[in-house]
């Protein structure tokens, strides 16, 4: 396997800040390697390093000759007046690349929804994300450098560029070698699927990098078990310095100063203190009791103007009822009106048509994508922010003040007292956060609760979301994230219509596939725009007669109920297991009942999907 780029011994510390101490590295053909750490510990200064754009203090970093190295950085460099096309492609002639089939399959996976002819300085910043991913893509490097690719992605697009980059960089090969891929990313369904190797930057203050084998899931067990070996070692260590202070206390004061190898062994071991690491835990707090009635959306219509004076309509008719303890996730193309939807859940935003009814228990707090609305107390502390929304919160029957709560969500002591406009993207997230949970809420609605979170962060706020005893909606393009904390996922297809997704996100990937495939008889693409024919149209699929669809509705009557049916002796099997775990025949009995229950459960969803595909 051919050497592409290495790091030797490198070093780089910023002011007092050691991020890098004596770290070596190595690419080779075929990795693909995956950078986690916390926030702030040098991830995307890593990557630059790498990429020759930034010097090291120390050490030196080494790069095969004639191989070609693409980064696509977190800042954006495109210049004045440039449009997309000239972004992506510089000069290069429309033949030069129109002919290419690797090309048009970037155009068609990052540029579908843009126009090539329009300024950079026009689009949206998830627009000008893509436009700079693709025109990365379409150079084809030899070792490729991502920082956060997937930021601005929806989901459709996040598993578009892992095919792309495993194909380009897996097991597809191709002629002079297969090339290598590092990219750093938060999100950890996007990490599994592309990674064969992990680099944790672990930032803190060792300026060490540790390597993993597998993608994120191995990562994670590897690292749990280190914790665990750490952990062993560590209490080792105490019970001996336990033992040996123990001695010292026990031994007569004329005789302490004799044994001076026990005192030098007593103070090796408090000196081998190891530092501690922050802490990071989100915390349930209590939540007020949700009655019955939580939100309801009925026959909702909601538009919105268009440039040609217009009105696109972002909802048609739409009735969707949530209940106490329901856990939805919500997909959809950009701007088919994820976050709208979120508005009007949350009272920010009038229906066109239609009604939002509210239970009367109904406590909302709502996670918006945008951290500016910490702006207003930029002047205030992490401290002072909690204290002012509440002063002090009851946590598992012990009273915290706003000063223990921010220390438990990982922030220091000196970064919990640094005001707020000085904190980073990812501080004021979890700041954002914190302050959401100590009002007490009983539905929570998070709007990309990712957004500039490090995994371990990730981590903890899954946790949380694990036990919320409320209603919860969360918008996201993290799967990871969907899949662990949501019972279902509903999807905005972009045509107006929410639609219950019982095969998760990946049924809602292969109707964007279907889409795709016949644009005429799908909603909109992704982004939210009419596609504009290139020739051929696509052929739609024969339309159900009238009776075909009353029969098929009445199909999806019948196997809801019955799907209801299996879910109540679902339920039933896991209550008798619980309740006398140690009858193993019994057990035995009951488990191979659940196997056949869930085995034809999977087929009702599926005759379900059938259905209810035909009743539309």
């Amino acid at each position: 396997m051919a050497h592409l780029l290495g790091a030797d011994g490198i070093s780089l510390t910023i002011g007092t800040r050691t991020l890098l101490d004596g770290v070596s590295l190595g690419l080779d053909d075929g990795d693909r390697i995956g950078v986690v750490g916390p926030n702030g510990a040098g991830k995307s200064t890593l990557l630059r390093l790498l990429a020759g754009t930034a010097t090291p203090d120390g050490g030196r970093v080494t790069r095969v000759g004639g191989s070609r190295l693409g980064m696509l950085d977190q800042r954006d460099d495109a210049r004045p007046g440039a449009t997309v096309l000239d972004l992506v492609h510089g000069d290069d002639a429309t033949h030069e690349w129109a002919s290419d089939a690797r090309i048009r399959a970037v155009h068609a996976g990052l540029l579908a929804d843009l126009d090539l002819d329009q300024p950079v300085s026009t689009l949206s910043g998830g627009q000008r994300r893509r436009a700079a991913l693709a025109a990365l893509l379409v150079t084809d490097p030899d070792v490729m450098l991502l920082d956060e690719p997937t930021n601005h992605l929806d989901v459709e697009g996040v598993a578009w560029l892992a095919e792309h980059l495993r194909d380009r960089y897996g097991t597809a090969g191709r002629s002079g070698g297969q090339g290598a891929l590092v990219v750093v990313t938060h999100d950890r369904w996007f990490l599994d699927a592309v990674c064969s190797r992990m680099w944790e930057v672990r930032g803190d203050g060792t300026g060490a990098v540790d390597g993993y084998e597998g993608g994120y899931a191995a990562y994670i067990l590897a690292r749990a078990e280190r914790s665990r070996q750490a952990a062993a070692a560590a209490e080792k260590r105490n019970n001996l310095l336990r033992k040996e202070l123990a001695w010292l206390k026990r031994g007569a004061p004329a005789r302490t100063s004799k044994p001076k190898f026990r005192l030098d062994a007593a103070a090796a071991l408090i000196d081998d203190e190891p530092p501690p690491r922050d802490t990071l835990e989100l915390t349930q707090m209590a939540t007020k009791r949700l009655g019955k009635d939580v939100l309801d959306l009925e026959d909702v219509t909601v538009t919105v103007p268009q440039p040609d004076g217009g009105r696109r309509t972002l909802l048609d008719d739409v009735t969707w009822r949530l209940g106490p303890g329901d856990r939805y996730g919500l997909v959809g193309v950009n701007g088919a009106g994820k976050t709208t939807v979120l508005a009007l859940l949350a009272g920010r935003r009038e229906a066109d048509g239609g009604r939002v009814r509210r239970g009367k228990t109904v406590e909302v707090a709502e996670l918006t994508q945008e951290v500016t609305e910490l702006d207003e107390v930029g002047h205030l502390t992490a401290v002072q922010v909690v204290d002012a929304e509440k002063r002090t919160v009851v946590v598992d029957g012990k009273e915290m003040t706003a000063g223990q709560l921010t220390e438990r969500l990982g922030f220091t002591r000196e970064r919990a007292h640094t005001p707020v406009r000085d904190l980073s993207g990812g501080e004021r997230r979890r700041l954002q956060l914190l302050r959401l949970l100590v009002s007490e809420p009983n539905v929570l609605l998070l709007d990309e609760p990712t957004n500039d979170l490090d995994t371990d962060t990730l981590a903890a706020v899954e946790d949380l979301l694990d036990g919320w005893p409320g209603t919860l909606i969360v918008v996201s393009h993290d799967r990871y994230l969907l899949e662990r904390v949501c019972d279902r996922q509903w999807a905005l297809l972009g045509d107006g219509t929410l639609r219950d997704l019982p095969g998760g996100v990946e049924q809602y990937l292969e109707l964007r596939r279907a889409a795709a495939a016949a644009p005429s008889a799908s909603g909109l693409p992704r982004g939210g725009e009419a596609v504009r024919s290139s020739g051929a149209s696509g052929t739609a699929e024969p339309k159900a007669s009238p009776a075909e669809q009353r029969a098929a509705k009445k199909t999806v009557q019948r196997l809801e109920k019955r799907l209801t049916r299996l879910a109540e002796e679902e339920a039933r099997l896991h209550e008798t297991m619980a309740a006398d775990p140690t009858d193993f025949e019994a057990t035995a009995k009951l488990d191979a009942r659940l196997r056949e229950l869930l085995a034809e459960k999977d087929e009702v969803e599926m005759e379900w999907l059938e259905a209810a595909e035909l009743a539309e």
